[in-house]
């Protein structure tokens, strides 16, 4: 299964611009690397574009060749892009503050982003670019670009591999007794969950059951294949903030669902 990095790379960039504060530990083989305790939305790796924009709206991956008018840039799935930009173009730079030893150590801290020039970009950065994209040209013409934290580029790759594996994220088109089926976000691929009595559920802060999904909602689900079928330890509903950003809860005991 291939997925386009830049589903990863949006989320991360989302949480850079609101200064969200998350632990920093690389991604477990447990859902790709959300919070180091979970791993995979809450901590801004692995949320599929496709949850907070229309589709065709972005692309990222790593920098190969830098341009006077345009970036060329090599995705997860090996593809390559021309990144178009202009003067109108907004070019920025994440920053993270990462603790050192003593109180806070093992944490990061998202600030907002940093203006930059394009000269700042450089072959091997990471950059997610926001903008229309010409699928049949294999370009965008960017009306933004952010450069990734190398670290978190390295976590999110990581998070890229794991999709499928130990976590999901997508709208639900059907559910059917314990049985949810997906639209992947990061592949606008079909997937299926199966949840039992140990599965957790949240929303906003707020434990839920099986029973209060809906078809339309777009979730976060964590978890592992078994037998065949990947099976949730725990889903979340990501909401939309008052800025559109789609958002996962941090917090509050979910519930189990209905056995």
């Amino acid at each position: 299964m291939k997925v386009r990095l830049f589903s990863a790379l949006a989320f991360a960039l989302m949480l850079a611009a609101t200064g969200v504060t998350q632990p920093a530990a690389a991604p477990a083989t447990a859902a790709q690397a959300q919070p180091q305790p979970r791993s995979g939305g809450e901590q801004g790796f692995g949320m599929g574009m496709g949850a907070g924009m229309g589709e065709g709206r972005g692309l990222g991956g790593t920098v190969t060749e830098v341009a006077a008018d345009h970036y060329t840039i090599k995705d997860g799935t090996g593809q390559s892009y021309t990144v178009h930009f202009s003067a109108n173009t907004r070019i920025m730079r994440q920053t993270v503050h990462r603790h050192g030893q003593g109180e806070g150590e093992g944490r990061e801290q998202a600030v907002m982003p940093e203006t930059i020039k394009p000269a700042d970009i450089h072959v091997g950065d990471t950059i997610g670019a926001m903008g229309e994209v010409d699928e049949s040209a294999k370009s965008i013409g960017a009306v933004f670009i952010v450069v990734v934290d190398p670290e978190r580029a390295r976590m999110m790759r990581e998070a890229q591999a794991n999709y499928g594996k130990t976590w999901l994220m997508g709208k639900v088109t059907a559910i059917v007794g314990v049985k949810v089926s997906l639209l992947g976000a990061p592949d606008h691929a079909a997937h299926e969950f199966v949840a039992d009595e140990n599965t957790t559920f949240r929303k906003r802060r707020e434990p839920i059951t099986l029973a209060d999904i809906a078809v339309g909602d777009v979730l976060r689900v964590d978890g592992a294949v078994k037998d065949g079928s990947f099976l949730a330890t725990s889903v979340s509903v990501m909401v939309m903030s008052q800025g559109g950003t789609p958002t996962v809860p941090r917090e509050g005991a979910p519930a189990a669902a209905p056995r």
